[in-house]
């Protein structure tokens, strides 16, 4: 599917019609001289960073060991093409990473896709890539899922009943799908069914497929590459309700690195080769695959996320 189908589709999920994009949030720290909604390079040298020691972290996972050795062979790439040792940082949660980059402590990263419009403003995050198939299609679809036997069979079964969340932060694991049930469905939290919140879509899936949750509403590509690896098995899930197509994990680093570094950085991203690698073998269980790294932009690609944020009343406030 083409880039500009994909947004229109994905733009089909925000059920508030006449809504307004929210306005420009960057934290008073950022400038954005360019309009381009990303907070831009300081002007003043002595405000740039050029470590020693370049930190990288995944989004949060169930299980941070096994990305670590999925993304180690990409990191020796990016040592290579930067000169700069670089470290893998395990984070626990969205809120940690968020942080960890506020306070200078996190360099370059992949935020989830409804984590990306607060990093952007609240931890002068600026995405420039993120994973596609050799097409160039990309995305993944928020899913409610329940596993058989819980008496959940439509999304209208929720009504009192459990449903799990991953974060606040999260598009598929908590936004989208609190849009779709409260204005679509008339199914409002705490009133009609209850939220619980397991922290990250690896435990929703699981508390799924374990029973412990009668339904979770997740992203189905953390389910594929679950489902890839044996963690669970397909027969545990059934899928009630399955959304148009949204942008995935944005990768890219703090505003204030090196100008020539962050160029070294972007340039080490594009020219990494997918073939036969661990990054590879993990991600190419999605559908679609993913199996390169195509260059996007925050006010582009990321539109709809914002669209439904503002549907939801998010604000993008730095605490």
């Amino acid at each position: 599917m083409k880039l500009r189908s994909k947004i229109a589709a994905a733009a089909s999920l925000v059920l508030v019609t006449g809504i307004a994009l929210p306005a420009q949030a960057l934290d008073p720290r950022y400038k954005d001289a360019n309009g381009d909604m990303v907070a831009d390079a300081p002007t003043d040298p002595k405000e740039l960073i050029d470590p020693a020691t370049l930190v990288f972290a995944y989004t949060p996972v169930e299980d941070p060991a096994v990305y670590a050795k999925v993304w180690d062979g990409f990191l020796r790439h990016l040592e290579r093409e930067t000169g700069k040792k670089l470290q893998f940082f395990p984070v626990q949660s969205n809120a940690a990473q968020i942080e960890a980059m506020r306070a200078g402590r996190l360099h370059i990263t992949g935020f989830n896709t409804g984590s990306n419009p607060l990093a952007v403003n609240c931890a002068g995050f600026v995405p420039f890539t993120m994973m596609a198939d050799k097409q160039g299609a990309f995305g993944y679809e928020m899913e409610i899922i329940t596993h058989p036997g819980s008496g959940v069979a439509k999304v209208e079964d929720i009504k009192g009943k459990k449903l799990a969340f991953t974060s606040e932060t999260s598009n598929s694991g908590f936004k989208a799908p609190s849009a779709l049930l409260r204005d679509k469905f008339g199914l409002q939290a705490t009133k009609d069914y209850q939220p619980v919140f397991s922290g990250k879509h690896d435990n929703s899936i699981l508390g799924v497929a374990n029973k412990d949750y009668p339904a979770a509403a997740i992203a189905n590509s953390v389910k594929l590459r679950m489902i890839a690896r044996n963690v669970v098995k397909a027969d545990q899930i059934q899928v009630i309700y399955k959304s148009a197509t949204f942008p995935t994990t944005g990768y890219g680093h703090v505003h204030n690195l090196n100008p020539v570094l962050a160029d070294k950085i972007r340039k080490a991203f594009f020219s990494f080769k997918w073939e036969g690698s661990e990054l590879l073998k993990e991600f190419q269980t999605t559908e679609p695959p993913q199996e390169q790294f195509i260059p996007i932009t925050y006010q582009k690609h990321w539109a709809v996320v914002r669209e439904i944020d503002s549907a939801m009343g998010v604000k993008y406030e730095c605490k």
